[in-house]
């Protein structure tokens, strides 16, 4: 059976009524796109706040305070630019500890900590009653983030965002 001419052209307008337009398609991936950013700015960043990683830190520290007064035995904490870890004075020679939280521990990517002694090293004791052999402000930086740890002589230790 011949196809008239007026039914051919029938069949071509249904099937270009089908499909999509330049303009639909263009608005449709501006939506996903707009939308893909909006999510890529609300995600958090995966190495978390600058503050987190400060209260972490004097988390730790702590436990090493409380590590001293239990054990009657000074623990020191070691803190570079690179990162910081904790030792414990064994037979006249201070031995690192491994377990956690008190495991040698670097900063995330990104962070830098300002260390106040020019040798670029911070060495702070906790005797067994808890009290440090000296003050200590460590403060943390990323990005325009800054956090400031602070160690008392008193043993004390406190974490502020700056």
């Amino acid at each position: 059976m011949p196809i008239s001419a007026a039914g051919s052209k029938r069949a071509r307008d249904r099937f270009g009524e089908r499909g999509f337009t330049l303009i639909e398609l263009m608005i449709v991936v501006t939506i996903i796109g707009l939308s893909a950013a909006v999510v890529a700015f609300a995600m958090p960043d995966p190495r978390g706040r600058v503050l987190d990683e400060g209260l972490r830190f004097a988390a730790r520290i702590k436990a090493a305070r409380d590590v001293a007064i239990v054990g009657g035995a000074p623990v020191s904490l070691w803190i570079t630019s690179g990162g910081y870890g904790f030792d414990r004075r064994s037979d006249g020679a201070w031995v690192p500890l491994a377990e956690k939280p008190l495991r040698v521990e670097r900063w995330s990517e990104g962070t830098r900590a300002s260390i106040p002694d020019a040798s670029g090293r911070v060495r702070v004791t906790f005797d067994p009653t808890g009290t440090a052999d000296r003050g200590a402000d460590i403060r943390l930086a990323r990005g325009t983030a800054d956090a400031l740890v602070s160690i008392g002589a008193d043993g004390e230790v406190r974490a502020d965002a700056q």
